[in-house]
């Protein structure tokens, strides 16, 4: 038997399988109470994004998403519910997300820093009117705070999603959702992409006519 990978304990000096059902357990409590919090917080504010996507989507304008690490894999994800499909066969609506052309994102850090990596692209693409989704765990990302700046001249409608605190975003955005019980990114992630799958169940039943979610 080969020697383990550098880095890597031997087997026996992990834990066996009913040792980590603790840990399953805690990380799933913990993902439960943070979206249970974020619903009785946000309930309202939800459902006031929803209804400025649809109004904005009916009037032409797209959806814009960027973030980094796992938000920026929340970000496709979610911009691809839209131009693709949720749960409804309908139309493709308009959404981007800034987090996908490795060139502009390569070229941009390279020239002018990673700061600027979405800014320039919300300069370039974004348009008055159009919404911009911000993800960010701790809402203190320097790219994402200043993507969310350049909108805000731009005119395009902001929609923050972040954790804890809410850090410097919260106070940037026109809409705040913020997982307030948690400071672990996962936990607000996994927080995040239920509110994203929300966002698109409902922007199709309020774009055409029926509740995506019954049969």
């Amino acid at each position: 038997m080969g020697a383990s990978p550098p880095g890597i304990n031997c087997f026996r000096d992990r834990p066996m399988a009913h040792e980590m059902l603790p840990a399953i357990d805690r990380a799933f409590r913990e993902s439960i109470a943070a979206k249970t919090q974020f619903l009785k917080e946000h309930r309202a504010a939800l459902a006031g994004v929803v209804d400025v996507i649809a109004t904005r989507l009916l009037a032409g304008n797209k959806v814009i998403f960027f973030g980094n690490g796992g938000s920026a894999a929340d970000a496709q994800h979610l911009a691809a519910e839209f131009v693709n499909r949720f749960l409804l066969e309908r139309p493709p609506l308009p959404a981007i997300a800034l987090t996908t052309d490795t060139s502009i994102l390569t070229s941009i850090g390279n020239d002018y820093g990673y700061a600027e990596v979405f800014a320039k692209q919300v300069k370039a693409l974004g348009r008055e009117g159009d919404v911009a989704v911000a993800l960010s765990t701790s809402g203190n990302s320097p790219n994402v705070l200043r993507a969310v700046e350049a909108c805000k001249k731009a005119a395009i409608i902001t929609v923050g999603l972040t954790g804890g605190d809410g850090g410097k975003l919260g106070p940037l955005v026109d809409h705040h959702l913020c997982v307030s019980a948690s400071r672990l990114s996962p936990r607000i992630q996994e927080t995040h992409i239920l509110a994203g799958h929300v966002i698109c169940e409902l922007v199709d039943c309020k774009l055409f006519g029926r509740d995506p979610g019954k049969s």
